[in-house]
């Protein structure tokens, strides 16, 4: 999630690929906007704001308030498949996103009905966004 302390907003990305604004001093949904899919992380970045969202498929959302009350996606930056978990550096406004390419899961097995992918080696890395 992430917070407007200023406005007492938090935004939180969610599953179904819709970004929720609250006002959590009164409890209510302002705003729902079009997100991604596999989110994971959100933030909000104080001083611009503009707020983000991390999407698994390889994308990030940018959001911004562009009347009172009214929020909407003002781009959708790709990034790399699996990104989905980021952090805001709030003196650069840089996002930044670790990712890796992974292998195909190996077939299930009685004794490993959900295999995961496996980490391709020496592939993870931080991408950064900026303006």
């Amino acid at each position: 999630m992430g917070m407007d302390e200023e406005h007492h907003r938090v935004f939180s990305g969610c599953h179904n690929k819709v970004m929720t604004v609250l006002d959590v001093n009164k409890g209510k949904l302002i705003a729902t906007v079009p997100i991604g899919s596999g989110v994971d992380g959100n933030g909000f970045d104080q001083e611009t704001g503009l707020a983000f969202s991390a999407n698994g498929e390889g994308t990030l959302t940018v959001v911004t308030e562009s009347a009172p009350g009214k929020f909407e996606v003002t781009q959708t930056v790709p990034t790399q498949r699996g990104a989905r978990t980021m952090a805001i550096d709030t003196k650069t406004h840089n996002i930044y996103l670790p990712a890796a390419e992974f292998a195909a899961a190996m077939e299930p097995t009685a004794e490993n009905p959900k295999p995961r992918s496996v980490q391709i080696k020496d592939s993870f890395v931080i991408l950064v966004i900026g303006k």
